[in-house]
């Protein structure tokens, strides 16, 4: 790029090339009218932003400790510096939906609006549409037979996993802590905190396969204390996905030890590898659900149909769980102890006192579109994939490495998370430096895994910014030679 300035005796010349940034003054001698370079002046390309700049915008957002800071907290940094600068940076912290809302979703929520829905409570188990759309798109997609009663509306996953919590730790005497099959979602180990909630955790990182996962799941079940254990599937923030065999171990473990398996299907069908975007035919979205009947399976509109604004998702609770009755929860809650009767009205109830109608209306119009092929919502989200891709080739263009890069059946798949990291770089030096080129995301460190390195979203990234980022990381390279 060249760019020319005319002053009154002075011509200045920038020359950017490169990642580097070159000036030439030229004078104008006017006793023999002729122009002379006195100077050419060299400088290299600096950070974006200063260490003052990004500690001063810690600060004014209350961020102690931006290194292993939580998404909140790197957002706030991260929205504080671009305002204040007018700099834009290259978000890769929070994973909210990039893509615009489903149109039929928005048309069926209106339609219930002018309908006078907004007058009325909405009941607390669901209105029937969408109980009934729910067990038919369990059906269309993942193949499991699983009965309108069972499906419960939440406002969000995350009030699902809170209800679900609690109702799973309070079941069985003595059976009262949260197994994480890590990397994961670092919500819902903050939500535990909240419950006041015990937990344990590994690293899945060395444990892929079956027969490796067998032998970690037994040693942390083998003392009994577990009432559940929770992963997401395509997983957040590493997007390896669990296959068959793996999910198989998991469900006869948990028959074996008589523990609820919360599966966070966010990213459903979102492992772009294989077609899984026909309802009633192969293949099928993998769940531990063809293995075990200990499962509450978590399907949320955020993603799939980039309905994050409106909060509704579904807590599909297996028909032989949801029927069991447990004399600890009749005796804490003074009613029947029925699982998902005592998980609907007695927990998910006070929380939230049932989802909002319209939103129910409009999650059930697109799941019952899907189901008859009208919505294809794996295609609407495949951009994800396509912007993964052009994001990696940038970072490992410029040294970067993918840090969960295999899955059981070969290379990792793009998506809507990927992992990165740099040679010679802890995870908090890592994001802290990039905060330093314009570029946001989280520490690996605080999602439970025991590798080094950050997760990247691809939900905001947009075509504008690809030659920002591809700029941004010519310069950190350069300014951290791998040795």
């Amino acid at each position: 790029m060249f760019v020319k300035i005319n002053l009154s005796k002075i011509e200045i010349f920038l020359f950017w090339c490169n990642s580097q940034l070159t000036i030439f003054v030229k004078l104008f001698d006017m006793s023999s009218k002729k122009p002379k370079f006195v100077r050419f002046i060299v400088f290299p390309v600096m950070k974006v932003f200063s260490q003052q700049q990004v500690l001063s915008a810690c600060e004014a957002s209350n961020v102690k400790d931006l290194a292993h800071a939580t998404i909140g907290e790197v957002l706030l940094t991260a929205q504080y510096l671009e305002r204040s600068t007018g700099i834009p940076f290259v978000r890769m912290d929070q994973g909210s939906p990039g893509l615009s809302a489903n149109s039929y979703g928005i048309a069926a929520e209106k339609a219930a609006l002018d309908a006078g829905v907004a007058s009325q409570y909405p009941p607390a188990a669901g209105i029937p549409e969408l109980k009934k759309a729910a067990s038919d798109f369990v059906k269309a997609f993942v193949n499991i037979d699983i009965s309108p009663r069972s499906c419960v509306p939440t406002t969000g996953s995350v009030a699902a996993s809170f209800g679900s919590f609690i109702a799973c730790c309070q079941r069985i005497p003595g059976k009262d802590k949260v197994l994480f099959i890590d990397p994961g979602f670092p919500i819902q180990k903050s939500q535990l905190r909240v419950l006041g909630i015990g937990w344990k955790e590994f690293d899945i990182y060395e444990h892929r396969g079956a027969e490796a996962l067998e032998k970690k799941l037994e040693e942390q079940l083998a003392p009994g204390d577990v009432a559940a254990i929770i992963y997401s599937n395509p997983n957040n923030p590493a997007w390896i996905c669990l296959d068959e065999q793996e999910l198989e171990v998991i469900g006869h473990l948990a028959d074996k030890y008589d523990i609820v398996v919360m599966e966070d299907l966010a990213y459903f069908a979102m492992d772009y590898r294989r077609d899984l975007s026909h309802p009633y035919q192969a293949p099928y979205v993998p769940s531990v659900a063809r293995y075990t009947d200990n499962y509450i399976m978590m399907l949320s509109a955020s993603k799939i149909f980039s309905y994050a604004g409106q909060r509704i998702a579904l807590a599909c609770i297996s028909d032989c769980l949801y029927e069991k009755q447990y004399e600890a929860l009749a005796t804490r809650y003074a009613d029947s102890g029925v699982f998902g009767v005592t998980l609907t009205a007695s927990i998910l109830y006070m929380i939230t006192s049932g989802c909002t109608a319209s939103t129910q209306a409009a999650y059930a119009a697109m799941l019952r579109l899907s189901c008859e092929g009208k919505i294809n919502f794996v295609e609407d989200t495949r951009e994800y994939a396509r912007r993964a891709a052009k994001m990696k080739e940038i970072f490992t263009r410029h040294g970067f490495y993918v840090v969960y890069d295999k899955d059981v059946c070969g290379p990792i798949g793009d998506g809507f998370f990927f992992t990165l990291g740099y040679p010679g770089m802890k995870g908090s030096e890592l994001l802290l430096e990039l905060m330093h080129y314009g570029v946001s995301c989280i520490n690996l460190a605080t999602t439970g895994s025991g590798q080094e390195g950050v997760r990247a979203c691809t939900s905001r990234m947009t075509e504008d910014l690809y030659a920002v980022l591809d700029e941004r990381m010519a310069e950190f390279a350069q300014d951290h030679p791998i040795r």
